[in-house]
């Protein structure tokens, strides 16, 4: 706020109380930490949990990316895979088979070495239909994978995983897969210390108990207020670290992160009030970020109830929502509008989107399934989960469906962890839903809408979808990919279990003395590479 000093006597008392308390906030300056480089992140809700195999959000990526290392990682600059915990691989001429080579020196953070097996425990685990991960189905490209997390195969010695040493994993796949050594990179596919899980059980990611490989250990999680986690001694590369602890903090309010960045206790908050957005944009352009992210902002529909059972009266409600109105009056942050799911130019692939603002036809939909004019229509409820952007959009969706439709649509909103509960258990009738791809490929949108899919929570299901997603699997043929791709963006237009809103940009605010920061659309760094400008 450097700008408005001189004139701003408000402004001017807030800089000077703020220097009092030894934090610097205006024009950019630094937070202060005595004797540690320390970075402090604002990371939205508090996290579900800590275990890679169970979460499923991008705020528990962030914290986990930091204590476990996977076999591949990718270069924040390029998003190309890189060795990580495995050093080298090959690749068999029929691209159905791997062979990756651990690294000697490879330590978890209890001092233990770091093995081949450690990874065939991890993925048979995350297979383990006791395990009940949502994700399981990221080692569907493992031989028998799927037939071992369905049950159909029992012995698990069949999945393709073998070990023929501890520095030797073997992987086997059903089928070529071309986004495979990316895809590894995903948390669902990274490493648990097997004594520490088998001994602890559900706690094992408590502070006391957590064992991790990665750049950072856990130090401390005091819930609802922030999750501390310092340099690891026995990491393999502990040598490049910049940081000696990062400090994450959840908040469930947009307007308290900002005012915490503001009063300078963060270096990044990822959460930017959307009536603050021009401020930041206008104002202070030196912390404000914003660039194209791989992700897809939409509404999921439970299509198991209601009168939402009615395609017609799905595709009604996508039909009339105005989409330019939607990122022009509310989100306000450079995003798209989104007709289609995949974002465009997913590794070459744009979607021709089949979906459009046409309340005309959507008035006409509603009243052919039997609510003309919205007469005799039941309310629907929107489900968020707790945050003031979400908010603003539901009350722009209830307002529009008002205006053209006539019907009414209520509004409630819970915490992160119940909101994922409630709609893993169907118990809702719309809910607002946000996907960032796990890997640059159409397939990490696509595949979650199949038949019984961990994060399918739309009851959806569709035979020839399925097969589609199937057979996109098992080619390397770049174009035919691409028309089974193209199909499934078909039938998510003509059967609406999803409305897709908006394409995100993502939008953060930054201080300078942060080092390292690679943006991309994957949002998606590496904090073994960050630092702190000590200058």
């Amino acid at each position: 706020m450097t700008t408005r000093i001189a004139t701003n006597h408000l402004a001017f008392v807030l800089c000077l109380s703020l220097l009092a308390g030894g934090l610097t906030a205006c024009g950019g300056s630094k937070v202060k930490d005595s004797g540690l480089k320390i970075l402090h992140l604002g990371n939205g809700s508090e996290p579900k949990d800590l275990d890679p195999a169970i979460v499923t959000g991008m705020l528990e990526f962030h914290i986990i990316s930091s204590l476990v290392e996977g076999l591949v990682t990718l270069d924040p600059n390029d998003l190309a895979p890189v060795p990580a915990a495995a050093k080298s691989w090959e690749i068999s001429e029929d691209h159905k088979t791997y062979t990756f080579h651990m690294r000697p020196e490879s330590r978890w953070s209890n001092g233990d070495p770091v093995t081949s097996e450690d990874f065939a425990y991890s993925w048979r685990r995350l297979l383990d239909p006791q395990t009940a991960a949502e994700y399981a189905y990221q080692a569907y490209y493992i031989k028998n994978g799927r037939a071992f997390n369905e049950g159909k195969l029992k012995d698990v010695s069949q999945v393709g995983l073998a070990t023929p040493d501890t520095l030797t994993l073997v992987v086997t796949l059903e089928s070529p897969t071309p986004f495979f050594l990316s895809l590894l990179n995903h948390h669902s596919l990274y490493p648990v210390h097997r004594r520490t899980v088998e001994t602890h059980g559900p706690k094992w990611t408590l502070p006391e108990h957590h064992v991790g490989n990665g750049p950072f250990r856990l130090k401390s999680w005091v819930m609802n207020s922030v999750i501390v986690v310092e340099r690891s001694p026995t990491y393999w590369d502990a040598k490049t670290v910049g940081l000696d602890e990062i400090h994450f903090y959840p908040t469930e309010n947009d307007a308290t992160e900002e005012k915490q960045f503001r009063a300078g206790k963060l270096h990044v908050s990822y959460t930017v009030p959307l009536e603050r957005i021009p401020y930041w944009r206008d104002e202070e352009k030196q912390l404000y970020n914003q660039f194209p992210a791989f992700g897809t902002y939409y509404y999921e529909l439970n299509v198991t109830r209601g009168p939402l059972k009615d395609k017609r009266v799905r595709k009604a409600l996508a039909l009339s929502i105005d989409r330019d109105a939607i990122v022009t009056s509310v989100t306000r942050g450079g995003q798209i509008p989104a007709y289609a799911y995949t974002p465009p130019k997913t590794a070459g692939f744009t979607p021709i989107a089949h979906l459009k603002y046409d309340p005309e036809e959507a008035r006409k939909l509603l009243a052919a399934a039997g609510y003309p004019g919205g007469k005799g229509f039941p309310k629907l409820d929107i489900l968020y989960n707790t945050q003031e952007g979400h908010r603003k959009i539901a009350e722009a969706f209830q307002q529009m469906w008002k205006k053209e439709l006539g019907i009414d649509v209520g509004l409630f909103n819970q915490e992160w962890k119940v909101f994922l509960n409630t709609k893993k258990n169907l118990d809702f009738d719309l809910a607002r839903a946000g996907w960032f791809g796990d890997y640059p490929d159409p397939n990490t949108f696509l595949d979650m809408y199949v038949t019984g899919g961990g994060n399918n929570n739309t009851g959806f299901s569709h035979a020839e979808y399925d097969e589609l997603i199937r057979k996109a699997a098992q080619t390397m043929d770049r174009e035919e990919r691409f028309r089974y791709f193209q199909r499934c963006e078909d039938i998510l237009a003509e059967e609406v279990p999803i409305i897709p809103i908006y394409t995100y940009t993502r939008i953060y605010l930054k201080r300078p003395e942060v080092r390292g920061w690679s943006p991309n659309v994957m949002d998606f760094r590496s904090y073994k590479a960050l630092s702190l400008d000590e200058g």
